[in-house]
């Protein structure tokens, strides 16, 4: 069975995911989300991702959450962005790096993100993204699928749902959140 290496944001976006991949590779599940503030909101969703892969037997890699500074040096100058703006493709970009820099060094054939689970996520980006480190990173490829599509999101809704998940009201930066809470 080929390996693949899914970077995760949270337990909504990725449920529906793990379930339909961990039957079809090799899964490992890569939590690197040093954008997520505050830290206690950053330790509930990696607790809910957490609990998901041991439920399956999923391997997850902990990535933690030690670069916080280096996520705040990438996005600066952006703080004023909109949600999806350039701040978002930085962001995208910085986590997804990780992701495929981790993939190539551990010898797994895929690796993709979850991120396009998220209803303020372009697929669009994400695939522009990804498609662009395939063209550096040769010995892994990338996995560009828009998992809203196909059923996922309302699958990824129910299992929530019937698990008891923690859902999270707002993307992850403290620039989502102070963004969420003003109106």
């Amino acid at each position: 069975m080929q390996k693949f290496l899914l970077h995760t944001c949270c337990a909504p976006c990725s449920i529906a995911v793990i379930d339909e991949l961990k039957n079809q590779y090799d899964l490992t599940v890569f939590f690197y989300n040093p954008n997520i503030y505050p830290e206690e909101e950053y330790l509930k969703r990696k607790q809910e991702v957490v609990k998901i892969c041991q439920e399956w037997g999923v391997p997850i890699v902990d990535h933690d959450y030690n670069e916080t500074d280096l996520w705040n040096k990438a996005v600066l100058g952006f703080e004023e962005e909109p949600e999806g703006g350039t701040r978002c493709a930085v962001c995208l970009r910085f986590r997804m790096a990780k992701t495929v820099e981790y993939a190539q060094l551990h010898g797994f054939n895929y690796w993709g993100t979850s991120l396009t689970s998220g209803r303020n996520k372009s697929a669009a980006v994400i695939g522009g993204i990804g498609k662009a480190f395939g063209k550096i990173h040769k010995k892994t490829k990338f996995y560009n699928v828009d998992w809203k599509k196909g059923g996922r999101q309302e699958k990824a809704v129910k299992l929530v749902v019937e698990r008891q998940i923690y859902r999270q009201n707002y993307c992850g930066c403290k620039f989502s959140m102070e963004k969420n809470y003003e109106g």
